[in-house]
């Protein structure tokens, strides 16, 4: 008795992340005819395309198709209730359980990645950052938290912010992710 179908042959390739774009996940498939798709799988793109489409092609064929994802929702494209949530969480890991007011995602930081007001114990982060992965995203939220504790950065100030335990790679990243942005923000300072 032959099989109900035959199974579709399937390519996986995974490209690692860029300055400019996450991780992407290939999958050519032979099912796929001619049309292509992108979507978000937590914080990497899946892109499905068609088997037959090869070398030059394909990378423009990916290429185009991840930009038109990226132009239409920013990877975390939680509001700021989500932000406040996580940012909770975080505080309760890394800050002591020291807690903000308020998280919100703002679009006039022109030379900070985000800033926290240790009076009125608001933290702001630049909806630059969306598209960068979730951990740096994380590791500038614990720097601005630090600030509730600590004002100025000082030795007591960089002992708390450094428990996040990726901190100089989020610094090293947001680094590059500027010169790619074609950014001046100001060096090595989060806030």
């Amino acid at each position: 008795m032959a099989a109900h179908g035959a199974r579709a042959a399937l390519e996986v390739v995974v490209e690692p992340p860029r300055f400019d774009r996450p991780e992407v996940e290939i999958r050519a498939s032979s099912r796929r005819t001619k049309t292509g798709t992108a979507h978000w799988a937590g914080s990497r793109i899946v892109v499905q395309i068609p088997a037959r489409i090869r070398g030059r092609e394909r990378r423009a064929f990916v290429d185009e198709l991840v930009e038109r994802l990226l132009t239409q929702r920013p990877q975390n494209a939680a509001g700021d209730a989500a932000l406040e949530e996580r940012c909770r969480v975080l505080a309760d890991l890394y800050n002591d359980g020291v807690r903000p007011s308020a998280v919100r995602w703002v679009a006039n930081q022109r030379s900070r990645w985000a800033s926290c007001s240790p009076d009125t114990r608001e933290i702001r982060v630049s909806s630059r950052l969306r598209q960068c992965p979730e951990w740096v995203i994380d590791a500038v939220l614990v720097h601005e938290l630090a600030h509730l504790q600590v004002v100025e950065h000082s030795v007591e100030f960089y002992a708390i912010a450094e428990r996040h335990p990726r901190q100089a790679d989020s610094a090293l990243f947001l680094e590059g992710y500027a010169l790619g942005l074609g950014l001046r923000v100001e060096e090595g300072d989060v806030d």
